[in-house]
């Protein structure tokens, strides 16, 4: 069984930066891409990043392109996204997610296991 735990959330004001951490355990056999996820208020669970499981290939929404960097430590068996440039549209909770392909992917569906989540608020 894989467990996700997410970590680095907090209240940060806008303009500031966090960087999230989601350390995978359990059975971590091989190379399978990487997603974070977020869901706000009210809001659809929309996808935010992903990675695919060499590292080599990421994807971006629109909404973080330029601000947001997703990257990983396969070593390490973790995750991670820097998040600058936050604005309060940015508050959420956000999943990381294990995929069920190697590839970097949008769809919530192509993606197995999920963490329980950690808070990001931004303050204007």
């Amino acid at each position: 069984q894989v467990r996700l735990v997410e970590s680095g959330g907090g209240l940060v004001q806008a303009g500031g930066f966090l960087r999230l951490a989601c350390v995978v355990s359990g059975r971590t056999a091989g190379l399978y891409a990487m997603g974070w996820f977020r869901q706000a208020p009210g809001k659809e669970r929309e996808f935010v990043s992903a990675i695919s499981g060499s590292g080599g290939g990421t994807d971006y929404s629109d909404s973080v392109k330029g601000r947001f960097t997703i990257s990983r430590d396969n070593a390490k068996n973790t995750v991670y996204l820097q998040m600058n440039s936050l604005k309060p549209e940015d508050t959420a909770v956000y999943y990381c997610a294990r995929g069920r392909y190697v590839t970097a992917r949008q769809a919530t569906e192509a993606y197995d296991a999920w963490g329980q989540g950690t808070q990001v608020t931004v303050s204007s």
